[in-house]
C-alpha cells in the first residue's frame, strides 16, 4: 500500500506542477470579446484579467451612453466566456478528463 500511496503522491506533484505551469501560459495567453458588431472589443488574458477595451469611434453617442456601456459590458462578458473555455479547454489536457468542478483551475 505504501508504493501506491508514493505513486499517488508523485503523480499530484507532477499534476500540480503542470497546472503551476498552465497558469503562467494563461497569463500570456489573451481573447478578445466583441459586441455591437465589433464596434467595442474587450480583451482578456486567461487568468480572466482585463487588459483593454478598444471603442469604435462611430459608436459613442453622447446622447446614448447607456447604450456604449451596455455594449462595453457585453464584450467582456463574451471575453470572460472565451477566457473560461480556453482555461478549461487547457485544464481538460492536464486532467485528462477527471471531471474536476468547476473553479479548481
Amino acid at each position: 500500500m505504501g508504493m501506491n500511496m508514493q505513486k499517488l503522491m508523485q503523480q499530484a506533484q507532477k499534476m500540480q506542477a503542470k497546472m503551476a505551469s498552465m497558469q503562467e501560459e494563461l497569463a500570456q495567453r489573451t481573447v478578445d470579446g466583441t459586441a455591437g458588431g465589433g464596434m467595442v472589443k474587450a480583451t482578456v488574458n486567461g487568468q480572466r484579467d482585463l487588459l483593454g477595451i478598444t471603442i469604435d469611434p462611430e459608436v459613442i453617442d453622447p446622447d446614448d451612453i447607456e447604450m456604449l456601456e451596455d455594449l462595453i459590458v457585453a464584450a467582456v462578458n463574451d471575453a470572460m466566456r472565451a477566457a473560461t473555455e480556453m482555461a478549461a479547454a487547457e485544464m481538460q489536457k492536464i486532467t485528462g478528463g477527471m471531471g474536476l468542478p468547476p473553479g479548481m483551475f
